[in-house]
Order: structure tokens, then C-alpha cells, then sequence
């Protein structure tokens, strides 16, 4: 123990927190600071007591499981480059492709391997973790030329169908701001993602997006009452006027006008309104306090706001979808809620039909940025799935997008 030191990690085990110059293990160069101690000699640890009582215990050799650092890990972008698909490609039934019986389907989700880019037209790629041959697949060029004149809202090759109800082609004005929207934009029609395989780390933002009335609100303040030292929320911002008895930083940060619109003008906010003349956002500012404090900021945010967060290794969201149930259960959920006097609100046929409908529109257009789909039939099921979906992400290997890993 006397080559290096560790303290309390995020998920609870221990973290090296610096290596002593001169000892062997410093020499030898297999750890670094910021990596996390897993096991020792097999046996898991949770905490730096747990850690040195296993290595105090070990006699003749002690061996240690690691998950390397965000830090350690960013490096020189390797040989292998890996893609996630985000459409769904059948060879069979391309009239382009030269050889058939040599094209590979996927679809949306599966990591390819990209074996070879020098055909301008035909990657050959296998899929990632299944047995698969090596095939041929669109280049991104060669399937770019054949969506770029397709509308959004004509493309209904994936459209999902919930309850008979036709989807609305109506557009939604969202409100997005960001230095690098012409970016964005553009990446609209990216129909491959870079993606790099990292250990076991928890992200730094939980996003719970969906339409309004599937529950995000709740599900995230259940979350943080769950277990308060783990999870964590922002703290808005707004111009309105301070009323009597509130309290400046416990339900709102008060700004004046002039302030508010300076942080939008710098784009200092991830998304922003304006209600009754007045204007409400969230910074960014108040997302960096949280993760400083050692927790996972939790976001109920609108979906064009994860553009932002997705494309920045700076918050590294796992974004869960919470979609609506059918219509009857959406119904009974809200009388539910009524009875109980969780909800206040009176929804009629029409609500409830454009709730579903909105869910289905929402889900389709940024399904490029969900980790995870949860329909909330039933409120306590949803809060477990989340949970464990968070205890899996210090357990399992994930794949990322490549501009979080490399610099």
C-alpha cells in the first residue's frame, strides 16, 4: 500500500488517487490515478475500507480487477473503427447492390466492424458480437444520396404504429440553441454513428425525455428521494420576480432579464422559454454543479435538447425514452393520478389521443440519441427498470459515441 493511495469513487468502490514516485508500481506503469479498484483476489470491494482489508488479508499475491478512467482512457483513435447503425439495411432487397448473396443486413442498434472504406459506394463491415461473415453494406456517402431528398415526414419506412392512430405530420417548433447548431443540423442525416467499446463507467447526466404526461417529472424526483447521494437536479433559472418568502437558489435562481438573455446570447443554457413574459431555462452552469458534487445530474429535458448533450463528452447522458402506454392505460394512469391527488389535471379523448401520438413522433425522430425505451404501464415497474439500468452501467462494457473517448 505504500505505492499509491485511494478514496471514495462514485460507484462506491475505490479510486487511485495518486501513485507514489519512485515505488513499483509506478514503475511498472498498470495503474494510474483516477482508475477504479473492482475486486481484489477476486472478491468484490465497495469502499477504500473494503479494498485495504482484502489486500491486508492477501498473503502471497494480490490481484486487482480495474476499470480504467474517462482520463486514462482517451488516447490516440485506434485502426478499428467501429459503427452503430441507425437505419435498417436488407440486401435483398437493394437494386443497387452488385452481389446480393454478399450484402449484410443489420439493423438499427447492431455495432458493425468497418473492415474496409476504399470502395466509395460498399463498405465491408461484420457485424459486432455475432457470428456473422463479412459483408457488404451502403457507404455512408452512397446512402446519404439516397435520403437526402426525402422529407422526415414522408419517411415512414419505421414509422410506429400505436393503437391505429395515424401519426400527425403537424411540426413542432422546438427551441434550440447552440454555437454548433450548423453542426447538428447537418448530422441529420448521418445514417452511421462512430462508436468506441469502454469499460464499465457511470455517465455523468440521466436524460428522461418523452411526451408531456408519461410521468418524467415524478419518475425523476423518485430517483433522487431513492437515494440522494447518487442522483441529483438543476435548479432553473428565471426572470420573473422574486415573490415573497421564496428563497433565491431552492426553487428557482432569480436573474433579471438582461442577465437571462446575456446567458442565452452566450449560449451558456441548454434549453430556455418563455412563459407569461417571463423567461425560464436551464444553464449549463447549474448541470456542471451537480456532476461536481460527485453525482449523476437527472434532466427531464425536451428530446431537440439531448443535440446538444449527446454531442458533448463534456455530460455524457444515457438517455432513457419514457413512452406512453395505449390510450385506456394512459386514461387510467391519469384517473389514477386524480384520485390520489397527484394530478389535478382533466384530459379529454383528444389529450390522451395526442399524448400517444406525440410519444410515437418523438420516439421516431430522436431515436438516434436513446440508450433505452421504457413504455411506463406501470409506474413502480418503470422506476425498478431505470434502476437497474443504472446499477448495469458500473457493470457492463458500453458503447459510446467515439468523440467522448478520443481527443
Amino acid at each position: 500500500m505504500e505505492c499509491w493511495t485511494s478514496r471514495n469513487h462514485i460507484r462506491g468502490c475505490g479510486d487511485v488517487a495518486r501513485i507514489m514516485s519512485g515505488g513499483a508500481i509506478e514503475r511498472q506503469g498498470l495503474l494510474k490515478p483516477g482508475d477504479v479498484i473492482i475486486e481484489v483476489n477476486g472478491v468484490a470491494v465497495r469502499s477504500p475500507e473494503e479494498l485495504q482489508a482484502e489486500v491486508i488479508a492477501a498473503k502471497d499475491t494480490v490481484t486487482f480487477r480495474v476499470a480504467p478512467s474517462m482520463e486514462n482512457i482517451r488516447t490516440n483513435k485506434p485502426q478499428q473503427t467501429f459503427m452503430k447503425a441507425l437505419f435498417e439495411y436488407e440486401p435483398l432487397e437493394d437494386t443497387l447492390l452488385p452481389c446480393k448473396e454478399i450484402g449484410l443486413a443489420f439493423k438499427p442498434g447492431d455495432i458493425l466492424q468497418i473492415l474496409d472504406t476504399k470502395d466509395p459506394n460498399w463498405w465491408q463491415a461484420k457485424k459486432v458480437g455475432q457470428d456473422s461473415a463479412t459483408g457488404l453494406i451502403p457507404s455512408q456517402e452512397l446512402e446519404e444520396r439516397r435520403k437526402a431528398f426525402v422529407a422526415p415526414e414522408a419517411d415512414y419506412v419505421h414509422k410506429i404504429s400505436v393503437c391505429g392512430t395515424r401519426i400527425s405530420k403537424k411540426k413542432r417548433k422546438f427551441i434550440y440553441k447552440s454555437k454548433s447548431n450548423h453542426e447538428f443540423d447537418k448530422a441529420e442525416l448521418l445514417l452511421y454513428e462512430e462508436v468506441a467499446l469502454m469499460p464499465p463507467f457511470n455517465r455523468r447526466t440521466l436524460a428522461l425525455v418523452g411526451s408531456l404526461g408519461v410521468g418524467r417529472r415524478t419518475l425523476k424526483n423518485r430517483l433522487i428521494n431513492s437515494d440522494p447521494n447518487r442522483y441529483g437536479s438543476v435548479i432553473p433559472m428565471t426572470s420573473r420576480p422574486q415573490r415573497e418568502l421564496e428563497e433565491n437558489g431552492k426553487s428557482y435562481w432569480f436573474v433579471t432579464r438582461e442577465h437571462f438573455e446575456n446567458e442565452v446570447a452566450d449560449h451558456q443554457l441548454l434549453e430556455y422559454g418563455e412563459h407569461n413574459g417571463h423567461l425560464y431555462g436551464t444553464s449549463l452552469e447549474s448541470i456542471r454543479d451537480v456532476i461536481r458534487q460527485g453525482k449523476m445530474c437527472i434532466l427531464d429535458c425536451s428530446p431537440a435538447a439531448l443535440k446538444m448533450l449527446y454531442n458533448s463528452s463534456e455530460f455524457m447522458p444515457f438517455v432513457i425514452f419514457i413512452a406512453a402506454p395505449g390510450m385506456e392505460l394512459l386514461k387510467q394512469m391519469y384517473d389514477f393520478g386524480r384520485s390520489t391527488g397527484a394530478s389535478t389535471k382533466t384530459l379529454t379523448e383528444d389529450d390522451l389521443k395526442r399524448t400517444v401520438e406525440e410519444s410515437a413522433m418523438l420516439q421516431r425522430a430522436f431515436d438516434k440519441y436513446i440508450d433505452m425505451v421504457i413504455v411506463n404501464e406501470d409506474f413502480d415497474v418503470t422506476f425498478r427498470k431505470v434502476v437497474d439500468a443504472m446499477n448495469n452501467l458500473g457493470a457492463k462494457h458500453q458503447w459510446v459515441p467515439a468523440n467522448w473517448v478520443y481527443s
